[in-house]
């Protein structure tokens, strides 16, 4: 008789990063082999239990990203659990809406873990509150962590810091101590914790605290990226006087397939043009899904491109439409005549591209011309960037991108700085952006470049050893899966 497969059940936070980055660690234990052939069940079944965004542009791009999953043949399975109504009162605090949105599906998970029969749950980091649920049924319960190794740290830390700083972090003049890292500038501290009175904060303390409540925590990062930040964390040094949960690092997390079109379309124009660029002779600048500019700092940007001489390609977006009313709004095709400089784009038309649509971020970091990355610095773009290599220059915008920008360059080392002005607005002069383009581009003259270059090259060598069997990921996942395995046999002895 073939024995029952054991349900993970997976809670993501709605918000695409985040749900696209578990449910591609859900594919991790459908990867596994199974003994005993095609009569057995396989060991390990996935259900998303898909949260509706509380606006119909965002429900729209769930809704789309299931059924791409579904269609896949993949092997999810997918539980739409009822829509609650979104929590009043966090108007321009996206971290409180998102822990407060959450909580208000405790009861719907618990009733979905019991008609589903979990034999784990794993919960994205935003939905700590859920961990109660685990514990009345008894369910072993994992946090899936999106973001770095330092993040990870520093809010583990964050409890202690609450006590140890006695100001707001943005009028802090001193470094923060997260253990693992050099001192960290409190200026690199993400911006939602700036204000210890602002209700994200709160919350980031109460999130800190309940990951050690988990069974074991799920890092979206690489063993060989970030080792000293994962061996202070694992050693307890985060939250003195009790050990951490057990940590996976089992990064990295991403969709590693380049985007093509299955009816067999052309790629994109930015794309084909990449194809008469030389090797390595591309930066590339693109800010994520959020990331937008005005004129002046488009103008900032187009004047340091012109001066460095280099070939670009530049995935520039406008400001969101006012009408658009998502809870997070996206930024707007760009108007190329409103944001650029006059007669930037025929002075530079051998060069450069400039490309004001949604940009297929994976085929463009992938392609041979492509030589260096300016970046907001979220995480899932530099893992794709470091999978193939490509050095950085961090311009953070928000969340926790300043943190990631500091780690980049004075911990892993495989970024060249750039002094971005966090008062105003995250602003680059044009000649910061023009000598961080040189120093990352050029072949010979900057030290930091040089060494940004060699040691993107090693962490790409890094991460694809990390996933390979016998890998430091490909190990930890084994340990994932056995901690399950060991969870479910204990609830049913």
């Amino acid at each position: 008789m073939a024995r029952a497969s054991l349900n993970v059940l997976l809670l993501p936070e709605p918000g695409s990063g985040h749900l696209m980055s578990l449910i591609e660690a859900g594919k991790r234990l459908l990867d596994h082999p199974v003994a005993g052939g095609e009569d057995h069940a396989p060991e390990f079944t996935v259900t998303v239990l898909v949260v509706r965004p509380p606006t119909p542009q965002s429900a729209s791009e769930v809704d789309a990203h299931v059924r791409r999953v579904a269609a896949s043949g993949v092997g999810f399975r997918f539980h739409h659990l009822p829509a609650v109504e979104p929590p009043a009162g966090c108007a321009g605090n996206t971290q409180e809406f998102k822990s407060r949105y959450l909580e208000l599906y405790k009861p719907h998970v618990e009733a979905a873990a019991r008609e589903l029969g979990a034999a784990a749950l794993v919960v994205d980091f935003f939905a700590t509150t859920v961990l109660d649920v685990a514990r009345a049924l008894a369910v072993p319960a994992y946090v899936y962590f999106t973001s770095t190794a330092a993040l990870l740290a520093l809010m583990l830390r964050l409890p202690a810091l609450d006590e140890a700083v006695a100001v707001d972090f943005e009028a802090f003049e001193g470094t923060v101590d997260v253990p693992g890292m050099p001192p960290v500038p409190a200026e690199n501290i993400p911006v939602f914790l700036a204000r210890k009175s602002s209700p994200n904060f709160t919350w980031f303390v109460y999130h800190g605290r309940r990951f050690m409540d988990a069974d074991g925590i799920i890092v979206n990062t690489v063993a060989e990226l970030e080792p000293g930040l994962l061996a202070a964390i694992a050693e307890g040094r985060c939250v003195p006087g009790r050990p951490a949960p057990p940590l996976y690092p089992i990064g990295p997390v991403l969709d590693l397939g380049v985007n093509k079109d299955a009816s067999g379309e052309e790629p994109e124009p930015c794309v084909r043009w990449l194809d008469a660029q030389p090797r390595a002779s591309v930066v590339f600048l693109c800010f994520g899904s959020m990331g937008w500019f005005d004129a002046a700092k488009a103008h900032e940007v187009a004047t340091g491109l012109e001066r460095s001489g280099h070939r670009f390609l530049w995935a520039l977006r406008g400001p969101p439409a006012a009408a658009a009313g998502s809870w997070l709004p996206h930024p707007s095709d760009a108007d190329l005549d409103e944001l650029l400089p006059a007669g930037f784009l025929e002075r530079t038309k051998d060069r450069g591209f400039v490309w004001p649509r949604w940009t297929p971020q994976k085929a463009v970091l992938s392609h041979p011309a492509v030589g260096g990355f300016v970046t907001h610095c979220g995480w899932n773009s530099t893992l794709e960037s470091l999978w193939h290599g490509v050095p950085l220059a961090p311009w953070p915008l928000y969340a926790e991108q300043h943190l990631n920008a500091f780690e980049l360059v004075s911990v892993m080392g495989v970024a060249v700085a750039m002094k971005v002005d966090r008062r105003r607005g995250n602003f680059v002069e044009a000649s910061e952006l023009e000598r961080a383009v040189r120093a990352l581009m050029d072949d010979g003259g900057d030290e930091e470049g040089r060494k940004a270059r060699k040691k993107a090259a090693e962490m790409k060598a890094a991460c694809r050893k990390a996933v390979e069997e016998g890998g430091s990921s490909h190990v930890a996942l084994e340990r994932l899966r056995d901690a399950i395995r060991k969870g479910a046999s204990a609830a049913t002895a």
